[in-house]
């Protein structure tokens, strides 16, 4: 009877125990509900649950439009770059059969599908024995340098070959610092060919002097890339987002890492054009070479130039000469189009034939600014190299 009795006292003890914790959780139930609710969120949420991160489409829709393919462009493009071999002579006698013969290896794009390939002077131009050009798909055939120019350090090569792969060009006045740029080529020869590398714009309109065998000169416009570019890159392409070639790889700075340059490939388009529709290249002739704003402060000149490019030589039996224009003045126009750098004076005249007339906007050394049309001539082969 005790034992009976003791018994039902502990039920009822845990029963009361069980009924309290119940409705001590109720009540903590409903109280957290109602302060959760009706407080304000977090200002700096340092956590976030784990439902809470974007799906995989929430951040394709955030990434920025401007990334490049590289594996696209790289595939695209490749096709349409050659290895360019060279033979040359360490002697100034072309048939000396004493010299030693060296080859050099470059890099080209294919321009046209009937065998015009752009690449650098210093690859192809002057005087070579023999060049080689090796396609992507494994054939060679020996090239021919069609045009060059030192101080532009471009050139074009034409090879016996149809139906080749052409890589699209595109204009270089539109990138901007910041932007992907891709460079394929042949670094340190054909061992490593068609090497892809990329990075991006660094700078714009840089200007680099260099040595030729005209004696040392500047080149402009030039565009800065921190992609990688070693020896043999040399005349290959420099590509935008879309595949399409925006500059010639040129040089690299050798005293410092991710510093390479590529010439615009606006100034080229004209010389492709004509090659591609003639089948050459008449160059008309102005006679000048003018320094831009860019240059003026390198050569310890006390000339003020804010816009325009100064005249630094002139042609005497050229028709700029015999149309009035003189070493000190200053070029502002040309067919009402403001020029501000010789690459820009260049790309323009490239663009005309021998005969016909430009006009000519010049501020004089007595201060007047004049109008003068100029009849363009062929250019002579002893012409001013820098146009």
């Amino acid at each position: 009877m005790y034992s009976e009795r003791k018994s039902n006292g502990v039920l009822k003890i845990l029963l009361t125990i069980v009924l309290t914790t119940v409705g001590l959780a109720v009540l903590i139930f409903v109280f957290s509900g109602y302060f959760t609710s009706n407080s304000p969120p977090p200002q700096n949420p340092q956590v976030q649950e784990p439902n809470s991160v974007p799906q995989p489409q929430q951040l394709a829709v955030e990434t920025p439009s401007n990334v490049t393919d590289t594996p696209n462009v790289a595939k695209s493009a490749t096709p349409g770059v050659v290895g360019i071999s060279v033979l040359k002579s360490d002697t100034g006698k072309l048939f000396d059969s004493n010299a030693t013969q060296n080859w050099a290896v470059g890099s080209g794009v294919i321009t046209s599908s009937n065998g015009y390939i752009l690449t650098n002077n210093h690859v192809a131009g002057g005087k070579n024995k023999r060049i080689v050009v090796s396609l992507a798909d494994g054939r060679s055939t020996d090239g021919v340098t069609m045009w060059s120019d030192p101080v532009l350090d471009l050139a074009v090569v034409k090879i016996s070959m149809t139906g080749l792969p052409t890589i699209p060009l595109g204009n270089a006045n539109t990138l901007q610092v910041g932007e992907q740029a891709i460079a394929i080529g042949n670094p340190l020869g054909l061992q490593f060919q068609r090497s892809v590398t990329s990075g991006i714009i660094s700078a714009l309109n840089r200007t680099i002097k260099i040595d030729t065998d005209q004696g040392s000169n500047y080149m402009e416009d030039l565009i800065q890339t921190d992609a990688s570019i070693n020896p043999g890159n040399s005349g290959g392409p420099l590509l935008n987002s879309k595949g399409e070639v925006v500059g010639i790889n040129t040089i690299k700075v050798t005293s410092a890492e991710g510093m390479g340059f590529a010439i615009p490939i606006n100034v080229a388009v004209p010389i492709i054009k004509q090659f591609n529709e003639k089948g050459q290249f008449t160059e008309a002739y102005l006679g000048v070479f003018a320094y831009d704003k860019e240059i003026i402060p390198l050569l310890n000149s006390n000339i003020q130039l804010d816009n325009g490019i100064y005249v630094a030589n002139v042609d005497t039996s050229g028709p700029a000469y015999k149309s009035g224009i003189q070493v000190g003045c200053i070029i502002k126009e040309v067919d009402g189009n403001p020029v501000n750098t010789m690459m820009e004076l260049r790309s323009y005249i490239y663009t005309k034939s021998p005969g016909d007339t430009i006009n000519v906007t010049h501020l004089m050394k007595d201060g007047k600014i004049i109008t003068v049309p100029i009849k363009l001539t062929v250019k002579p082969k002893d012409g001013l190299v820098t146009r």
